[in-house]
């Protein structure tokens, strides 16, 4: 029997708000050396070399029902076209930018989760999640007008990981997240290597690395790998509509990515949105809390059940 904990849920959402904007700064460090199809299949050859090995040592399940291998197989296509957007969209903006801009994605979580899974939505998470959207806009500085249609991507990053999310929480309950992750792996290879193999475009062209790009593309997969075990886990433990306003906590610690990594520091007005992200993510966590303050116990696995991960 699942039984969901919410704060747990929003624990290990943070883990991932802090990994997943450093795996961006990597891969932005390395759009200029190799093109966006040969980023992306290096990300998740390394997620396989990472999880299976893991997962054939602590004996996770590999093998689905045909439903569920068809949901995963859904979520990593979302999976490849929203790491692809969100490579391309850091050759032209900032990674506070995109971000901030790519975060109407929460916003869209809660409302698929409400409509589509008919989670519980209450009113004042709803104005939680409101609240940081509307920070969001705060963060996005006036030379976005000027990049032009690049600033779109992340709007497709939004809608792609909204989507991502959705299938997720569909798949999180009754599979393995190391499992599932190495066989979304080796789904992914399987896609991309043969199209980069047929195609001559720019997109999917094969650059050798140098020894430094060796080294930030292993941290980019470690990174990105870790990150996104720990949304799995997270939706595991909580739904969708929860996690959705905590994931604004991304956007101010992309900030302080950006400014150490790349120079990149806010302004005025994105100073005042970060604050007002921050404070929505805290009242989720004490709302939670206030709701939740302490969940059941799991009852013990029967014989034969995977390790909960």
């Amino acid at each position: 029997m699942h039984i969901d904990r919410p704060l747990l849920g929003l624990g290990l959402m943070l883990g991932f708000c802090a990994l997943a904007p450093f795996g961006d700064a990597l891969a932005k460090l390395l759009g200029p050396e190799m093109a966006v199809g040969q980023l992306v299949l290096l990300r998740f050859a390394l997620q396989a070399l990472i999880l299976l090995p893991l997962a054939t040592l602590t004996r996770r399940p590999l093998r689905m029902d045909r439903r569920t291998a068809l949901l995963v197989l859904v979520r990593t296509l979302l999976h490849i076209a929203g790491i692809a957007l969100v490579f391309t969209s850091l050759l032209y903006l900032p990674l506070a930018d995109a971000i901030a801009i790519a975060y109407v994605m929460p916003f869209l979580s809660l409302l698929m989760g409400h409509y589509i899974l008919h989670e519980e939505v209450g009113l004042r998470r709803l104005l939680a999640c409101t609240v940081g959207f509307a920070g969001t806009l705060l963060v996005i500085q006036p030379a976005f007008a000027e990049v032009g249609w690049p600033a779109l991507l992340p709007l497709g990053v939004a809608f792609t990981f909204a989507a991502f999310m959705l299938v997720t929480r569909q798949i999180a309950p009754r599979t393995d997240p190391i499992g599932m992750q190495a066989v979304s792996a080796l789904m992914a290879i399987a896609l991309i290597g043969p199209a980069m193999l047929l195609s001559d475009t720019t997109a999917l062209t094969w650059t050798p690395p140098s020894a430094r790009g060796w080294g930030l593309v292993l941290a980019m997969g470690l990174a990105g790998t870790f990150a996104h075990l720990l949304m799995t886990w997270a939706l595991r433990y909580a739904p969708s509509a929860t996690l959705a306003p905590m994931q604004y906590l991304e956007i101010p610690i992309a900030t302080a990515i950006g400014w150490a990594i790349f120079g990149d520091l806010p302004g005025p007005l994105a100073t005042l949105g970060i604050a007002i992200t921050i404070g929505a993510g805290l009242y989720v966590i004490l709302r939670e809390r206030a709701i939740h303050p302490r969940a059941p116990a799991r009852p013990p696995a029967p014989r034969g059940t995977p390790p909960a991960a």
